[in-house]
């Protein structure tokens, strides 16, 4: 079992949760902090789209509240063949609370990448532009 695969396998759990009534496209995330406590989230889709909230913000938002501060990564597990990164939203959630953090890509049976948030979010816009 490598080091990503509890991680990989909490963010599957997690997509089981996804709540995808309109698009059922359902997504799980694990956020691993800095002491290796695994914090997930799922998608929540709202009749209102705009409302609705990717996987990986569920996640970060629900880490922050229970007063985690450092993370190392992140696993966002999709029903696709290709990967499936965060979107330029939770990019942005993921760089301002985590900074750069590894992303691992999965799908239901294997690992389809890895990459720092870094090159999936090249520029930034954080506190250092306030």
């Amino acid at each position: 079992m490598s080091d990503s695969d509890q991680l990989v396998a909490a963010a599957r759990d997690a997509r089981e949760r996804a709540i995808a009534t309109y698009s059922g496209f359902r997504v799980g995330a694990a956020l691993e902090t800095a002491d290796g406590t695994i914090v997930t989230g799922c998608n929540i889709e709202n009749a209102s789209y705009g409302l609705t909230i990717c996987a990986e913000r569920v996640a970060m938002f629900k880490a922050l509240s229970e007063g985690h501060k450092k993370f190392r990564r992140v696993a966002v597990v999709a029903d696709t063949e290709a990967p499936t990164p965060p979107c330029g939203a939770c990019r942005q959630i993921l760089w301002e609370f985590g900074g750069d953090l590894e992303v691992i890509l999965a799908n239901l049976r294997r690992e389809t990448g890895r990459h720092q948030l870094k090159d999936l979010l090249p520029l930034p816009f954080d506190a250092r532009l306030l």
